[in-house]
């Protein structure tokens, strides 16, 4: 049941949907903006006061004119660094000016380490303003000093009141600012509850709107819902400039940097990192980190090369295949898509002449690395054979390739590049589609096995 929030006499109801932020004058079960149900909650909501009576900034917006493209100056987006590489990469390149970074994650994954330690280098060279509402200035300073950060120049804010946090940005005039989190900030010109969609939505306007007309880049920290979702209305990723999500296993001192939307660089592009005792460290090869654990040359393992964004990856598909004692077999992956391994799983018995259809299948990508892409086809059925035969696959073998539906091997693209990164690692065999054989020589020391059908490539990986 959702629950009344006080109004008062100069206030009004609304209904605001969780997911979208659609706002509706009644209850109804179903939001008839994003179709989902039992999302919307009642908020008391004020009429915006005029812009000029507003607390804080209010900025100035000069009236819109029609230009045609020809006329409009346009170049090259001037990036200014981190200081953190793998950050920068995924950025694009680096942080453009009026940019505005959505970063999400689980709670103490290293969202406000990682922030922190840029903004600390970036300080070197410009003003900067840290804004939290979840933490004292006297733990942000002990963060600080723990991990080793220079502190002259860092200038911090414990402030939630969006209309203060502006007026100190106009007076400070920092290039980037941190606001850790975006769920704790609030407009006076709404009395809903911080946190709630109302708020969010319009605390994330007035920060955005700020930047584009002041050209500076700020990042916000959003929480996650137990989806694994940004929490608050759906309309701030689209608000944002990137959205970036940290993500990691539990128990693991990897973590992984992933952007999900990013209107300056690639999409999917990836940053490595490993917590240590004085924050994130940069992984600037990560394929060796992903390889290390030694289990390559064992029954039901296989490497490939993955695509991450701009940047090949080496990583390991695990597969483990046992008989079932169930009447309806278990087909469990991790770090892969559980329908795309059932659908391969039918590829293998009908082109490939091998069944598992008694047989329990578990596939696990190692690292913690998510695989969205249909280049983990082959590895993933040379790694169920393996595994189902007790046979490992030849020695420093590598293997990528989609799978179709009529067995035949697909190609994927940057075939060349992925072979150059195994050849790199120490990669004397790749099995991989006909369509990414070299075609400007072998790679040095590395043998190129090019299939074209499912049959082909399980007798490569046999002999």
């Amino acid at each position: 049941m959702v629950k009344a929030v006080p109004k008062s006499r100069s206030s009004r109801a609304a209904y605001v949907c969780g997911e979208c932020g659609a706002s509706f004058s009644k209850w109804q079960g179903q939001c008839g903006e994003c179709g989902a149900w039992n999302t919307l909650s009642e908020v008391a909501v004020e009429t915006a006061a005029p812009a000029a009576r507003r607390g804080g900034w209010a900025g100035k917006i000069d009236p819109p004119k029609v230009t045609a493209l020809k006329d409009v100056r346009h170049g090259e987006q001037a990036r200014v660094s981190t200081g953190i590489g793998e950050l920068d990469r995924v950025l694009g390149g680096g942080l453009a000016d009026g940019a505005v970074v959505l970063v999400g994650g689980d709670p103490g994954i290293g969202k406000s380490t990682l922030l922190l330690q840029a903004l600390a280098r970036l300080a070197e060279s410009m003003p900067v303003l840290y804004v939290t509402g979840e933490e004292s200035l006297a733990q942000v300073a002990g963060r600080a000093v723990r991990l080793d950060l220079p502190l002259d120049n860092l200038q911090a804010l414990a402030e939630t009141g969006i209309e203060k946090i502006l007026e100190h940005s106009v007076a400070a005039q920092p290039r980037v600012i941190v606001a850790d989190s975006v769920q704790t900030l609030w407009t006076e010109t709404l009395t809903a509850a911080p946190g709630s969609v109302s708020q969010v939505r319009e605390s994330a306007a007035r920060l955005v709107r700020y930047a584009k007309e002041t050209g500076t880049a700020v990042f916000l920290v959003g929480h996650v819902t137990k989806e694994g979702g940004i929490a608050g209305p759906r309309v701030l990723e689209h608000m944002v400039d990137a959205v970036l999500y940290f993500e990691g296993e539990s128990g693991s001192r990897f973590r992984v940097l992933r952007a999900f939307k990013n209107r300056f660089g690639a999409v999917n592009e990836l940053g490595v990192f490993a917590m240590g005792e004085k924050g994130l460290k940069e992984v600037p090869n990560p394929s060796a980190i992903f390889l290390s654990g030694g289990s390559t040359g064992q029954p039901g393992s296989c490497v490939m090369v993955t695509r991450e964004g701009t940047r090949p990856l080496l990583v390991e598909v695990q597969a483990l295949v046992d008989s079932s004692p169930l009447s309806n077999p278990r087909r469990v992956a991790v770090g892969l898509e559980q329908n795309r391994l059932a659908m391969l799983l039918a590829v293998l018995h009908r082109h490939g002449g091998v069944g598992v259809g008694d047989q329990d299948v578990f596939v696990n990508v190692v690292g913690g690395i998510r695989v969205q892409e249909t280049a983990a086809d082959l590895p993933v059925l040379l790694a169920v054979l393996s595994s189902l035969r007790d046979r490992p696959l030849p020695e420093k073998t590598v293997a990528f390739g989609e799978i179709g539906l009529s067995g035949e091997i697909r190609p994927v693209p940057n075939g060349e590049e992925r072979l150059r990164e195994a050849a790199t690692h120490g990669f004397r065999r790749a099995i991989v589609p006909k369509g990414n054989a070299p075609k400007s020589g072998a790679f040095k020391g590395l043998e190129v096995i090019a299939v074209e059908r499912l049959s082909q490539a399980l007798e490569a990986a046999a002999e």
